[in-house]
C-alpha cells in the first residue's frame, strides 16, 4: 500500500489511517538515523489561517509531510507568529484545546487524529510478548483500534467515527444537520426522539417521519439522541455546510422493561406542549381490558380529563367537551366512529399502531374543525430490513399483521386484520334471546411507505371496517368506514420541508327490521369528507421553527333515507335532502426560545365555511320560535350555491417557564371553531348518530380555553408530578328541546337550539416512569354546564339556568400499576372511580282528559349512582431466544373483578298505570379473558 500525501487524492479516512500508522510504526523502527537528526524549526506568521493553509507552509519550509482526514481539522483557524519553534510545540499549542492528537514518526511523517494518537514506534518487548501470547491470541477486541474498520458500523463504531457535513465551508460560520432517526433492525422512524448538542444548547425532536434539524455554528460536534425505547446514542460530526447526517438507533431491551407515555423523561417539564399526552404501543399493551385485546381507547380514557357516560359509550369526552368535539385522525384521516361493538373494542388492530397523541389544550395552529381535543393516532411504516408478522388468539376476536420491505432500505409495507366470531358465544348462553342474538364486526388497514429518493418520499395508508350486529331483537345495525390517505413529503432543503395530504373518509350505517312484513324498513345514513391539506415547516434557526400551509375540506352528507323492504311493506318512502359543505383554512405558527428559560409559540388559524346547495331552506318569522306555525317561506339554492358563510380567526398561544431544571410552568390559551355537529342520544346503544353541518339555522360552535400547568420532576426524572387548570367557554353549543325528534327529521333546525356551555377543573398526575413497579395515579375535578336561555320561553330548558350536561362527572381518580416480576411474567392493576353521570327522572303522573301524562324533573337535575371497578391482567412471554421460529406470550386477565354492577342508565316503564324504574348495567359480572399473541 503506498503512502499518501493530505494533499492529493486520498482513501477513506479510517481504514487508510490506521494502515498507514501500522507502516509508520515500521518504517519508524527501520530508519534510525532520520529520526536521530535534529528536527526542523518553524519560522511564520499566520493571521486566521485554515489548518490545510498552514500545513502547505510548513511543508514549504520543511521536510515534514501532514497526513489527516480533512473534516477533523475543517473548522481549526491558526493565529500565531512562529520564530525558529520546533513542530511538536506548534502543534501543541493548535491542536490540544480541540481535543486532536498529533503523532511524528521516524521519517517525519505528521498523523493528525481523534480520539487516540498514533503509535509510531513498537515496544521494547512486543515481538517477545507475541511469541508467549501467540496460541492464545483470538480476534481483536471491542478496545483494539484496528478492530472492525472495514466491516459494517456496530453502535460503538458509528459513535467513534467522525462524520463529514457538507462542502467547502458555510461563510456565514452557520450551517443546518438535518435527516432521519430510524430503528436499525427495521428501517422504521422513530418519532419524538429529542437530537440536540449540549454546547451551545441547541435540539429538537423528530416529527412523525423521524426527521429533525439542527442549525449549529461550523465545527466540530457531538449530537446526542435519546428516547424512551431506544438505545442513547451519539454521533460526532465536523460541520462545514448544510448537509445530511442519517442515524440508526438500536431498541432498548431491558430486563425491567419501562412503562412509559411521554416520549422522553423531561418532556413534560422541558417540553413547550401542555395538555398533551402521549402512549406508545408498550404501553398501551399493559393495560388490561375487556375480553383481553390491547385497547388504544380505554387507554385514553385513564388520561386525566377524559371520560366517558359509562360502558358501551364508542365516545370521548374530553374536559367537559360533547363526544362530537374532538378530532380522530387515524393518520391524518378523519374517523367518525372509532369504536366496535357499542364501543368494547377499538376500531384499530393494536400491532399496527406505533404512537396515539392526545391534546387536550394549547392544541397546534395545522388542526381545526373541533372543539375539545385532537386525538393523532399513526402507524408503523413496516419493516424495512425482513419479512414478519404478528397476531393474536381471543375468546372473541382473532388478529394477524403482515410486514416488510418491497425495496430494501428504501420502501415496506404492513397489512393488518382483525375479525370476531362472538357468535359462537351468543348462541351458547342459556336465554333464548341472546341465543338468537349476533354481533360481527371486522376491519383491515394497509400502508405503504417508500422513499423515491433522497428529498421525497410517499406514504398511503388505506382502512375499511364493518360492524353488524342484533341483540334481541329484530333490528339488524351495520355501520362501516372507510378511510385512505396519501401524502408526499418533499425535502426542498435541510431547513425547509412540506407535506402534501389528501385524504377521504366514509362514515354510514343501516337499521333493517323484517320480522313483521307490513313494517318491514330500512334506514341509511351516510357521510363523506374529502380533505386537501398542504403543510411546510421551516427551521430557521434554533430559536425559531416555522410551521405554515393550509386545507380545504368537502363535506357531503346523506341524513337519512327511509326504504321499505319487501312487497307487503306498507312503509312510505322518505328522503332527507343532502347536505354539502366546504371548509377551509389557513394558518401560521412560530415556536420561539426567548431565553434558555422562557419560550412561547404563537400561532393563528382563520378558517372559512360555505354551506352549499342544492339545498331548500326553510324561512321563519324572526320574532317566534322555529316552528311549522312561525314558517314564512323556503329558498331553493342550486347547486353550489352559499346558502351561508361562516369565519373567523382561531388563535393559539403557549408558553413555558422553567423554574429550576426540574420544574416549570406552562400557560396557554386557544380559540377553536367547529362547522360539523352530532346530533345524539348519549345514552342510547345504538350507532343511530346523525352528523348536521351549520346552516342557515344552526351556527358554527366556538370554544374558548386558557389553561395554567406546573411540573415537577424528582429522582432524576424518573417521577413526574404535574397540576393543570382550565377554563373553557363554549358558544352555540347544540342542544336539544325537550321531545325532540332526532331520526327523520326534515326540518331537524326546529328541534335544535344554539346554547352556551361552560367547563372548568384541575387535573392532578404523579407517574412513575421506571423500575418494577411502574405506573400512575390521576386526579380530575371537572364541571360541565349548559345554558340556553336565548329565544323564547318555550325554547328555554331549566328556565334559562345552568344544568349539568350528559357527561358532567365532578370527580374522577384512576390508578394504572404495573409490576414486573422478571422478564417473562409482570402484572397490571386497574382501578377507576367517578362520579354517575346526569340523568332526567320522572317525578309524577297526571292526567289531561282521559290521557295520562308524566312530569318530569328539571333536565339532568339527578344522578345515576357512582361508578367503579376494577381489573387484573397477567402478561406471560416466551423464552427470549433470538433465533427461533416465533416470540409468543398469553395474556390473562378479569374485567371487572368485583362484579360490580355499573348502571349505563336507568329507564322507566309504565306497567298496569304504575312506572317503574329498571337499571341497565353493560357488564355485571366478572369477565375472565385469555389472549395467545405471536409474532415472527
Amino acid at each position: 500500500m503506498s503512502v499518501q500525501n493530505n494533499f492529493k487524492p486520498k482513501r477513506t479516512a479510517k481504514g487508510w489511517l490506521a494502515s498507514i500508522g501500522l507502516l509508520a510504526v515500521l518504517l519508524g523502527n527501520a530508519a534510525p538515523s532520520l529520526a536521530q537528526q535534529a528536527p526542523p524549526l518553524i519560522n511564520g506568521q499566520f493571521s486566521n489561517a485554515p489548518f490545510e493553509q498552514f500545513a502547505r507552509e510548513v511543508e514549504r519550509q520543511t521536510p515534514y509531510r501532514f497526513y489527516f482526514e480533512p473534516s477533523a481539522v475543517d473548522s481549526i483557524r491558526v493565529t500565531l507568529g512562529a520564530s525558529n519553534q520546533p513542530l511538536p510545540e506548534v502543534l501543541e499549542s493548535i491542536l490540544k484545546p480541540r481535543e486532536l492528537f498529533y503523532a511524528i514518526d521516524g521519517q517525519q511523517r505528521v498523523y493528525i487524529t481523534s480520539g487516540q494518537p498514533i503509535q509510531t514506534e513498537l515496544a521494547a518487548n512486543y515481538f517477545r510478548q507475541n511469541e508467549t501470547n501467540a496460541t492464545a491470541a483470538g480476534s481483536p477486541g471491542d478496545d483494539d483500534p484496528l478492530d472492525g474498520l472495514n466491516r459494517p458500523k456496530s453502535r460503538r463504531q458509528a459513535e467513534s467515527q467522525v462524520y463529514a457535513i457538507g462542502q467547502g465551508s458555510n461563510p456565514s460560520g452557520k450551517a443546518t444537520v438535518a435527516g432521519h432517526v430510524r430503528e436499525s433492525k427495521t428501517g422504521e422512524p422513530v418519532p419524538g426522539a429529542t437530537v440536540y448538542v449540549e454546547s451551545p444548547a441547541v435540539g429538537g425532536s423528530t416529527d412523525q417521519f423521524g426527521y429533525y434539524s439542527l442549525t449549529l455554528p461550523l465545527g466540530r460536534h457531538t449530537v446526542l439522541v435519546r428516547g424512551i425505547g431506544i438505545k442513547n446514542t451519539k454521533r460526532t460530526i465536523a460541520l462545514r455546510n448544510d448537509g445530511k447526517l442519517e442515524i440508526e438507533v438500536e431498541e432498548d431491551i431491558t430486563p425491567l422493561k419501562e412503562v412509559v407515555i411521554e416520549a422522553e423523561k423531561d418532556k413534560n417539564v422541558a417540553g413547550m406542549q401542555m395538555g398533551m399526552e402521549k402512549l406508545d404501543i408498550k404501553t398501551i399493551r399493559q393495560v388490561p381490558t375487556a375480553f383481553g385485546e390491547a385497547d388504544m381507547l380505554r387507554v385514553v380514557l385513564t388520561l386525566p380529563g377524559v371520560k366517558s357516560v359509562g360502558e358501551g359509550s364508542t365516545g370521548l369526552n374530553v374536559r367537559g367537551g360533547a363526544a362530537d368535539q374532538n378530532l380522530i385522525l387515524f393518520n391524518d384521516a378523519v374517523v367518525y366512529n372509532p369504536s366496535h361493538l357499542f364501543g368494547f373494542f377499538t376500531a384499530f388492530n393494536p400491532d399496527i399502531l406505533k404512537n396515539v397523541e392526545l391534546y387536550k389544550s394549547a392544541i397546534p395552529a395545522k388542526y381545526g374543525s373541533r372543539l375539545s381535543s385532537v386525538l393523532d393516532i399513526t402507524t408503523r411504516d413496516g419493516n424495512r430490513k425482513k419479512f414478519g408478522g404478528a397476531g393474536g388468539i381471543g375468546p372473541l376476536t382473532s388478529r394477524l399483521t403482515l410486514e416488510g420491505p418491497i425495496r430494501q432500505d428504501k420502501a415496506s409495507f404492513i397489512v393488518s386484520g382483525r375479525s370476531s366470531y362472538s357468535d359462537w358465544i351468543l348462541h351458547r348462553l342459556p336465554n333464548r334471546s341472546y341465543r338468537e342474538s349476533s354481533a360481527s364486526f371486522y376491519d383491515l388497514s394497509a400502508h405503504v411507505s417508500n422513499d423515491l429518493n433522497d428529498k421525497n418520499s410517499l406514504y398511503a395508508t388505506g382502512y375499511i371496517s364493518r360492524d353488524r350486529f342484533r341483540l334481541a331483537s329484530d333490528t339488524t345495525y351495520e355501520y362501516r368506514n372507510q378511510n385512505a390517505s396519501l401524502k408526499w413529503k418533499h425535502i426542498f432543503n435541510n431547513r425547509l420541508y412540506s407535506v402534501a395530504t389528501a385524504t377521504y373518509s366514509r362514515y354510514g350505517y343501516d337499521i333493517s327490521s323484517r320480522k313483521i312484513p307490513v313494517n318491514a324498513s330500512a334506514l341509511a345514513f351516510d357521510l363523506n369528507q374529502t380533505t386537501a391539506q398542504l403543510d411546510f415547516s421551516y427551521f430557521h434557526n434554533p430559536r425559531h421553527t416555522f410551521e405554515f400551509g393550509g386545507s380545504t375540506q368537502l363535506y357531503r352528507i346523506a341524513p337519512g333515507k327511509l326504504q321499505p323492504l319487501g312487497g307487503e311493506s306498507l312503509i312510505t318512502p322518505e328522503v332527507l335532502q343532502r347536505e354539502q359543505g366546504l371548509e377551509s383554512a389557513l394558518y401560521v405558527s412560530d415556536r420561539i426560545e426567548v431565553s434558555p428559560r422562557f419560550s412561547v409559540s404563537l400561532g393563528l388559524r382563520y378558517s372559512l365555511f360555505n354551506a352549499l346547495g342544492p339545498n331548500n331552506v326553510r324561512q321563519y318569522a324572526p320574532a317566534g320560535p322555529r316552528s311549522d306555525n312561525t314558517l314564512t317561506d323556503t329558498v331553493r339554492y342550486r347547486a353550489g350555491q352559499v346558502l351561508a358563510t361562516y369565519h373567523g380567526p382561531e388563535y393559539r398561544v403557549s408558553a413555558k417557564y422553567a423554574l429550576t431544571e426540574n420544574s416549570s410552568v406552562k400557560a396557554s390559551y386557544n380559540r377553536t371553531r367547529q362547522y360539523i355537529n352530532m346530533l345524539s342520544n348519549t345514552a342510547t346503544m345504538a350507532p343511530t348518530d346523525i352528523w348536521k353541518l351549520s346552516d342557515a339555522h344552526i351556527r358554527p360552535q366556538v370554544g374558548d380555553q386558557v389553561a395554567l400547568g406546573f411540573y415537577r420532576n424528582f429522582k432524576d426524572n424518573t417521577i413526574e408530578t404535574s397540576v393543570e387548570t382550565y377554563y373553557k367557554r363554549l358558544h352555540d353549543f347544540v342542544d336539544f328541546r325537550n321531545g325532540a325528534t332526532l331520526l327523520l327529521n326534515p326540518a331537524i333546525e326546529q328541534d335544535v337550539v344554539n346554547a352556551e356551555g361552560k367547563a372548568y377543573g384541575v387535573e392532578v398526575m404523579v407517574r412513575k416512569l421506571t423500575g418494577k413497579v411502574n405506573g400512575w395515579i390521576s386526579y380530575t375535578y371537572s364541571r360541565s354546564l349548559v345554558r340556553v336561555n336565548s329565544g323564547t320561553t318555550a325554547e328555554m330548558i331549566n328556565g334559562g339556568r345552568y344544568y349539568p350536561s350528559n357527561f358532567d362527572k365532578p370527580h374522577d381518580v384512576t390508578m394504572i400499576g404495573n409490576y414486573r416480576f422478571s422478564r417473562r411474567f409482570s402484572t397490571s392493576l386497574n382501578f377507576t372511580y367517578s362520579t354517575g353521570r346526569p340523568i332526567t327522572l320522572p317525578l309524577a303522573k297526571y292526567y289531561v282528559g282521559n290521557s295520562m301524562r308524566v312530569l318530569y324533573s328539571d333536565r339532568n337535575a339527578y344522578r345515576v349512582p357512582d361508578y367503579y371497578r376494577a381489573d387484573i391482567g397477567l402478561n406471560i412471554e416466551g423464552n427470549h431466544k433470538v433465533k427461533k421460529l416465533a416470540h409468543s406470550s398469553w395474556t390473562v386477565g378479569v374485567y371487572n373483578l368485583t362484579g360490580r354492577r355499573n348502571p349505563f342508565s336507568i329507564y322507566y316503564k309504565s306497567v298496569n298505570g304504575n312506572i317503574k324504574g329498571y337499571q341497565l348495567s353493560v357488564f355485571g359480572q366478572p369477565i375472565p379473558t385469555i389472549t395467545y399473541n405471536f409474532r415472527f
